[in-house]
């Protein structure tokens, strides 16, 4: 058992905490379904899982657990608020790399996976911890969709997700460049929720959409788009959305995606929509 406590602060200016160059710190995968602690293993039937990585000192015994999170949970992040005080849509997809003291053993073992897949020298870690710090700085926005051109193995990818998953995969090719050697002894897959369209078109951001008289109607279009997706509906009012949905994604080929700041337009192509859990090895 490798014990567990609370998500803590590590360290006051919310630091990873440093290491002594002799320590050894084992590297553990962590995988559970998403919601596992409200709804168990519910969602890892649909292959739909949060993942993170596991740290261990063996010089000091304490255990780390870092993850990539949206800040403001994964609805807020896929789709904005609409606020009758502000006509552009507000959106509260922040997202950032989370260290915290202890590693929840039954959290991550019961419904999915908690395994030693390396080691790395006390050196690495630091390494590793400052590339984390920077990492942080740059990268500030979660985005849960990837968008490609189609579901073939030579498809254009057009948008990439930026999801705990993509965080994970940074980090292990970060220790792998310092020099780490991970393996797993099981299949190593992932979550990806696809979108497909054809080539899309830049919109723009919100002063040059919501800030311009003559885009009024392609700001309308947009709120109009996202008001079948907002949050805390009734149950008659979410199975209307859901029929409205189906008419602008699948019918009208319509999609409106807020990425890095910006708007773009997907012309949407059959199959639409796609979650995958597919095999991505350790580098």
């Amino acid at each position: 058992m490798l014990g567990s406590s609370g998500p803590s602060p590590t360290d006051e200016d919310g630091r990873i905490p440093y290491v002594r160059d002799s320590d050894v710190i084992s590297v553990y995968r962590l995988q559970t379904p998403v919601w596992e602690f409200k709804y168990g293993d519910l969602l890892g039937k649909f292959h739909i899982m949060h993942d993170a990585i596991g740290f261990s000192s063996s010089e000091t015994g304490a255990n780390f657990t870092m993850e990539w999170y949206e800040l403001f949970q994964l609805g807020n992040c896929t789709f904005p608020h609409l606020r009758p005080e502000s006509y552009a849509p507000f959106w509260c997809n922040q997202g950032a790399a989370c260290f915290f003291e202890g590693i929840d053993d039954s959290h991550w073992s019961q419904n999915g996976t908690l395994e030693k897949i390396g080691e790395v020298t006390g050196n690495q870690f630091n390494d590793m911890a400052q590339w984390v710090q920077d990492d942080n700085s740059t990268g500030i926005y979660y985005e849960t969709w990837t968008v490609r051109s189609d579901p073939g193995p030579n498809a254009t990818v057009w948008f990439e997700s930026y999801d705990c998953s993509q965080f994970v995969h940074r980090t292990y090719r970060k220790l792998t460049e310092l020099g780490a050697k991970l393996s797993s002894r099981s299949q190593t897959n992932y979550t990806k929720i696809y979108l497909y369209s054809g080539e899309p078109t830049y919109l723009g951001n919100d002063s040059a959409i919501f800030g311009q008289p003559a885009l009024k109607n392609l700001a309308e279009d947009i709120r109009k788009f996202y008001h079948t997706f907002r949050p805390h509906q009734s149950f008659v009012d979410f199975t209307a959305s859901l029929l409205e949905a189906y008419t602008q994604v699948v019918l009208d080929k319509s999609f409106y995606l807020y990425y890095n700041f910006e708007y773009w337009h997907l012309p949407m192509k059959s199959p639409y929509m796609q979650i995958t859990y597919e095999e991505v090895p350790l580098p």
